[in-house]
């Protein structure tokens, strides 16, 4: 567990690390670049290596059964994005440690779980055996257009809030079907080589998210650094959020 520098969320929490690159916005993966850093370091999680082509150094998909139970430590209530350097729903993650992710979730009913997955699919297959408390909240990726099916996954999840996230923005999200969704974040892409983000394409997801009445962040420009743009969109600072944050 650490402090989030993510402006959506206020911790992460990895019982799970590692991932494997399956959509263009895997690639300049910010994960990617800090698990080689932590491999470095030393860094007890980030020892296992990962596949060269789809993932690398320190990156391969690892579950860390002695993480569980961070969660049940905690004092205070806060919002928790869930597997910041992993995708929980990877094949990789065997459905018993999803389940048991989700358990500790519940048992944690102070708190609001965020858990952002590319693999909505799984998500959608396994719903029927998950136990979905009403603090954890699932969202997908959506970066491209021909990526949308996986909001129509999404939408038969049973989960508390679905939302997405629309991060790195690599294209417009024309025609967005919004319905069952209940928040959007979107962003542009940062780092070496980043993909710059055209204005329209967030003004079309936010008039997008207005028009279905769905509470729209808007996180970053991007840029070499992720604050080199800011954050404003036509002047304002966008930080909606649903209203049922855990108290």
């Amino acid at each position: 567990m650490a402090k989030s520098s993510i402006e959506w969320t206020e911790e992460t929490w990895n019982p799970v690390t590692g991932c494997d690159r399956i959509s263009p916005g895997c690639d300049n993966c910010y994960a990617l670049t800090l698990s080689k850093r932590l491999k470095a370091m030393g860094a007890e999680k980030y020892q296992n290596d990962g596949n060269p082509v789809t993932s690398g150094p320190g990156f391969a998909v690892t579950v860390h059964p002695k993480a569980l139970y961070q969660p049940l430590t905690w004092r205070t209530p806060r919002t928790v994005f869930v597997n910041s350097m992993s995708d929980l729903f990877h094949a990789k993650v065997p459905l018993d440690f999803i389940q048991k992710v989700v358990e500790v979730i519940a048992a944690t009913p102070q708190h609001t779980y965020q858990v952002l997955t590319k693999r909505a699919r799984r998500a959608r297959l396994l719903a029927d055996q998950i136990d979905w408390p009403p603090n954890l909240w699932l969202g997908v990726s959506v970066e491209s257009k021909g990526l949308l099916h996986r909001v129509d996954e999404l939408r038969r999840v049973p989960a508390a809030v679905r939302f997405l996230s629309c991060e790195p923005l690599l294209g417009p999200l024309d025609g967005i079907n919004l319905d069952g969704i209940g928040w959007v974040i979107a962003g542009g892409e940062s780092g070496h080589g980043y993909r710059p983000m055209h204005v329209d394409w967030a003004r079309g997801i936010r008039d997008a998210c207005k028009h279905a009445e769905v509470p729209f962040f808007f996180k970053q420009w991007g840029g070499r650094t992720p604050k080199a743009l800011g954050r404003e969109l036509d002047g304002e600072i966008w930080d909606e959020y649903p209203a049922t944050v855990a108290s």
